[in-house]
């Protein structure tokens, strides 16, 4: 049986609700949390608090359940020491519990600190590169590295705890599975039929030629739930902005241009099949049990129930997880 996790959306709730939505959910009985890790919103009104210091927060509220981003990249924004510092520090207050969701990134995160936005090829050789520098800093190593795209002197952690996090890489094709197999301790990825075969299968082949045994399969999916269908569907209907496929690989950093090619790509049919998306509990059951069939150990739920995230987990401890698990 798999694992469910809550996942907090920072692009669409501020941080205090959030953290809110952290604390119910462990209390209705998910499994983990996990978080955006943003510097914009995919559209515009919309939120975008920093990952890193909401996670803090989140670790202190609750008491047991596993937690970290889903997904952290490297580039401009991070360095990977930074990452390495950070995730450090979270394992040493919490033992046992963060877990580093890392990915190549977008360029509406990364473009707005000034940095070019490379080709898909480049981005995935430089979360390679991150990965082996993080790896050695929590193998305790002191590293000077000059690669293609990061340096080092003499870097090391100097709080190091006794376990690394485990670190789920995300991905959508077969070059990022491969790095996932030969670095990550599971894969992160869409719940989408047609695509996330391909990916685990990638990803298990590349563990099995780096001789490791393949870890997590992590399949996420957006839910909306509300006490009306047409309230339930309002509430996700800004995710239209980030369903372009284009959004993940090119430079698109304006939130309100990329909510427009949204609204044009996407009908409310169209999100409706992306998303889990209605105030039937019992469609919410059905539509994760498809997504069960492609063999994830964990279920990743992103919560974008924009007209009442808080009925949603509750909803969702009562008449989904428990029927789920029966």
């Amino acid at each position: 049986m798999p694992r469910y996790f809550h996942f907090c959306a920072h692009e669409q709730f501020p941080p205090g609700d959030l953290l809110r939505q952290a604390v119910e959910a462990e209390e209705v009985g998910f499994d983990g949390i996990g978080c955006s890790d943003h510097l914009q919103p995919w559209w515009e009104p919309g939120e975008s608090g920093h990952a890193w210091v909401w996670l803090g927060a989140a670790a202190e509220a609750t008491e047991r359940v596993p937690l970290g981003t889903g997904v952290t990249p490297p580039g401009p924004r991070y360095h990977p020491v930074l990452i390495a510092q950070a995730w450090a520090t979270l394992e040493a207050m919490y033992p046992g519990r963060p877990y580093l969701g890392f990915g190549s990134g977008e360029s509406l995160n990364e473009s707005p600190l000034g940095a070019d936005w490379p080709p898909v090829g480049e981005q995935i050789e430089r979360m390679e590169e991150a990965l082996e520098l993080i790896h050695r800093l929590f193998a305790g190593e002191r590293v000077d590295h000059r690669g293609k795209h990061f340096k080092t002197k003499g870097a090391y952690l100097h709080t190091r705890p006794e376990r690394r996090p485990p670190i789920y890489v995300s991905a959508f094709g077969p070059k990022a599975a491969a790095v996932a197999g030969r670095f990550g301790d599971g894969v992160w990825t869409l719940a989408d039929p047609d695509n996330a075969p391909k990916v685990i299968d990638a990803y298990r082949s590349a563990s099995e030629d780096a001789g490791r045994e393949p870890g997590e399969i992590l399949l996420q999916a957006g839910f909306s739930w509300a006490e009306d269908d047409d309230a339930a569907l309002e509430g996700a209907r800004v995710w239209k902005g980030a369903q372009p496929q284009e959004f993940y690989t090119d430079d698109w950093h304006d939130p309100q241009a990329m909510y427009r090619r949204g609204e044009e790509q996407l009908s409310d049919e169209d999100l409706e099949e992306k998303f889990i998306i209605g105030s039937d509990p019992e469609l919410h059951v059905e539509r994760i049990r498809e997504l069960e069939e492609l063999g994830p150990t964990i279920v990743v739920l992103m919560n974008n129930s924009g007209a009442d995230p808080h009925g949603a987990i509750r909803t969702y401890g009562e008449r989904v997880l428990p029927v789920l698990r029966g």
